[in-house]
């Protein structure tokens, strides 16, 4: 019985890292399945943009007040995190705080500064839940987020306090044991830490036993519940707590709103112009290959990943002007949509199962969200960790027109004057300097 902690703490260890590291390869597969994108140019640029945006949450920001709050807890709780390497070899080991001998003084500012970030983490999450809950900031309470997704974040806010709390209690607990010079907790005397100390007055009334299966309890609750916190991840919109670095690693450096043009299209529209390039009437005619994006596989593999980098901030659908005057269009929703289509194709392709008739378009995002879009960009500026919904946008716009030949009628109007007359209006080239002339003379 006296190795069963340290069995249990291993076997503990080793499942979470284990179906931690399962579910991360599915998501790399789904991520994969997306068509190739060569975005690895410009190293230097490509790693001032994960300092600034991934790591400095510059985008954020804007709003001052609820960035440094989200700072603190991203910072807290990541930072918190590192003595999660000291829980680990004090569960391998069999010690108690394994590092407070070798640090000496250095150890108390430590654990001070922990402590320090888990009680801002602590509040914030307090404040946080009161602004979706209570305050019910109009992003925040959208019908988009109706369901799991509201509930998503209010568990991982939960989650903190409780994690947050555990830690607290620990220390005050192993402090006071301290004092009282109680087995391996006599051996090694830190003095007490500055935030648990205020929860002396509520367990020092605790006899010497208690308290030791209160700071275990708590040591064991910690312990699980980041392993478990680190296993819901995947399955959470707080996925982006990992994926932002890569994400904002590997965003696109062009500038804002440029749109990507095809060369299969800009040959054709050279031949329809040049027709002495095009290939003779005999050549065999070229592959045809598919325009746009009716499925998550027709995406590149930069658009799945922005799908599950997602944070559902909804920063984005705020911004966009078609969302605001209420037309169906919610950036938001379309990473979202995204994101459940890839989950089931990629299911459906782990199981072998037959694949299903239904597609991201029009099965999950309609014509009318697509339309909707007025290729402003905004969603991709306001996106804290540089997701663009446009580029998903786009590429299925691009299948519907270019692939299905459906568009209002108002745009293929313009289609047959560019056709026709190489510009959006109905004049003949000849014609189209007349106007010119006529206010000329006018003058």
């Amino acid at each position: 019985m006296q190795y069963a902690p340290q069995f249990l703490f291993i076997l503990l260890t080793a499942t979470a890292v284990y179906l931690f590291t399962r579910k991360a390869m599915m998501i790399r597969r789904n991520i994969l399945l997306g068509r190739d994108e060569a975005l690895n140019d410009q190293p230097a640029r490509r790693w001032k943009n994960l300092l600034l945006l991934a790591f400095g949450q510059k985008k954020m920001f804007r709003n001052p007040l609820v960035a440094v709050m989200h700072f603190f807890i991203y910072a807290g709780f990541i930072i918190i995190n590192i003595e999660v390497l000291e829980i680990a070899l004090d569960g391998l080991s069999g010690r108690h705080r394994l590092f407070a001998a070798p640090l000496g003084p250095v150890y108390g500012w430590l654990i001070n500064g922990f402590e320090f970030l888990a009680v801002t983490v602590l509040f914030f999450c307090i404040v946080f839940l009161l602004r979706r809950n209570v305050m019910k900031i109009r992003r925040l309470i959208s019908k988009d987020l109706d369901g799991w997704p509201r509930s998503d974040a209010n568990y991982i806010l939960l989650t903190e306090i409780a994690l947050m709390s555990l830690f607290l209690t620990m220390n005050a607990c192993d402090t006071i044991l301290q004092s009282r010079g109680f087995g391996h907790y006599g051996e090694q005397l830190t003095g007490n830490f500055f935030f648990s100390s205020f929860l002396h007055p509520l367990l020092g009334g605790l006899s010497t036993g208690t308290l030791v299966t209160v700071e275990r309890t708590c040591w064991w609750l910690h312990i699980t519940g980041i392993f478990a916190f680190l296993n819901y991840l995947p399955y959470s919109k707080h996925l982006h707590i990992l994926l932002a670095f890569p994400n904002a690693y590997y965003a696109r450096l062009e500038p804002p709103g440029k749109m990507k043009n095809m060369p299969d299209i800009q040959q054709e529209v050279l031949y329809s112009m040049q027709p002495e390039l095009a290939p003779a009437a005999g050549a065999n005619p070229p592959e045809h290959k598919a325009f746009g994006a009716k499925d998550v596989t027709d995406l590149s593999w930069k658009n799945l990943l922005d799908a599950y980098s997602c944070t559902e901030c909804g920063r984005c659908s705020a911004a966009c002007p078609a969302n605001i005057t209420g037309k169906l269009l919610s950036p938001r929703t379309i990473m979202m949509k995204t994101r459940d289509r890839l989950e089931e194709v990629g299911k459906q392709q782990r199981t072998g199962a037959a694949a299903d008739q239904r597609t991201l378009l029009r099965d999950y995002i309609t014509e009318e969200e697509l339309r909707a879009c007025t290729a402003c960009n905004a969603c991709v500026e306001e996106c804290p960790v540089s997701i663009s919904p446009l580029d998903i946008i786009l590429r299925m716009r691009r299948y519907l027109v270019m692939e299905e030949s459906s568009a209002p009628q108002e745009w293929n109007a313009m289609f047959s004057n560019i056709e026709n007359n190489f510009a959006p209006w109905k004049f003949s080239p000849d014609e189209r300097g007349h106007w010119a002339r006529a206010e000329g003379q006018a003058q």
